[in-house]
């Protein structure tokens, strides 16, 4: 792992409306160390390399080597980020920013690096929590997931001591209602959208699609224009429109977390990840997410010993990109001898 004699490595996360930057190096236990962490406001910056290039002219660091988490598939050299207008070539990108090399990640991937250097103070458990975490495991299988500006979803395989991480865009599967009321939810919903994914409903803008739906739905007005003014008002009014739009949300997050779970066979664990996660964490505690998730029939049994942690460290998409950039960092060192 780089130490802290050698260059600082560039790491960020780039999600659709915040760019966060940091300098990653290691301590005395080979942990990852970010220094200097700023976040930027994507619509500030016509491109990614703009934004970049003033963290690197404001921090004044040199660096050789970076790690970049983006919410986007990464499958080639052209990368654009979903909910964000930047779009860009990695090698361009590369030699915009004077780098020896640099690294794209998903954002979730990231998120999976990160599950290993959290400790309990980094976690909130939704539901009981686990005698260890992924920290104290050298083997084991968790999904990550979590709203945002869209719905993340990952894969984590820990083999004796090592991540191996599955990048997936499991968020855009199709929506599953699970009872009668949620059938008229995804009925309102086709007829804005042709295709109904999990990501309609389950992020910012998803819970003002729900707001909208069930209000049409149970014949409410709706003033609520922005997601924060619906979870606003749900705190001011957890019976009204807005609260029982903020409970239903907590429900579906807790019935698509289950069915990733038995999608992936992640029996260790889930880690739940994304702004609208901390935002709304009192809702997610008061149980319809737990009992949603342990709601899957046969699987029933299964799926209640299984544990959900609502994930609390600032800048844990840093954090796993800095876990990443380690690893690159070594491999790229051997290759060069």
């Amino acid at each position: 792992m780089a130490a802290r004699s050698e260059l600082p490595i560039l790491v960020a996360d780039i999600g659709g409306t915040n760019a966060r930057f940091a300098l990653a190096t290691a301590d005395e236990r080979r942990r990852p160390v970010l220094e200097q962490i700023l976040e930027l406001r994507g619509a500030d910056y016509a491109t990614l390399g703009d934004a970049a290039r003033h963290y690197l002219q404001t921090s004044g660091a040199t660096v050789e080597e970076a790690v970049f988490a983006v919410a986007s598939p990464v499958t080639g050299d052209q990368i654009k980020i979903t909910n964000n207008p930047w779009s860009f070539s990695v090698q361009a990108l590369r030699a915009e920013l004077r780098l020896h090399a640099l690294w794209l990640i998903n954002d979730f991937a990231a998120i999976g690096y990160a599950i290993s250097h959290l400790g309990p103070e980094d976690v909130r458990p939704i539901g009981a929590m686990p005698e260890r975490l992924a920290r104290d495991r050298t083997d084991g299988h968790y999904s990550v997931l979590g709203p945002g500006t869209g719905l993340g979803v990952g894969r984590v395989l820990l083999r004796h001591g090592e991540a191996i991480i599955l990048e997936t865009e499991g968020g855009h599967v199709g929506f599953a209602p699970g009872n009668t009321y949620e059938l008229k939810v995804l009925e309102r919903l086709l007829r804005q959208y042709s295709r109904v994914s999990a990501e309609r409903l389950l992020c910012g803008p998803g819970l003002l699609n729900l707001y909208r739906a069930v209000g049409e739905i149970e014949g409410l007005r709706c003033d609520a224009e922005t997601p924060a003014q619906v979870s606003e008002q749900a705190n001011a009014q957890p019976d009204g429109l807005a609260g029982r739009t903020v409970a239903l949300f907590c429900e579906l997050l807790g019935c698509f977390a289950g069915d990733t779970v038995l999608t992936h066979g992640a029996w260790d664990g889930v880690y739940l990840a994304g702004g609208i996660t901390l935002k709304l964490l009192p809702w997610l505690e008061r149980g319809g997410l737990r009992r949603r998730f342990e709601q899957k029939g046969r699987f029933e049994a299964l799926l209640s010993g299984i544990p959900t942690l609502a994930i609390t460290h600032p800048h844990v998409g840093l954090l796993g990109s800095a876990a990443c950039a380690f690893g690159m960092h070594e491999r790229r060192a051997a290759l060069h001898g």
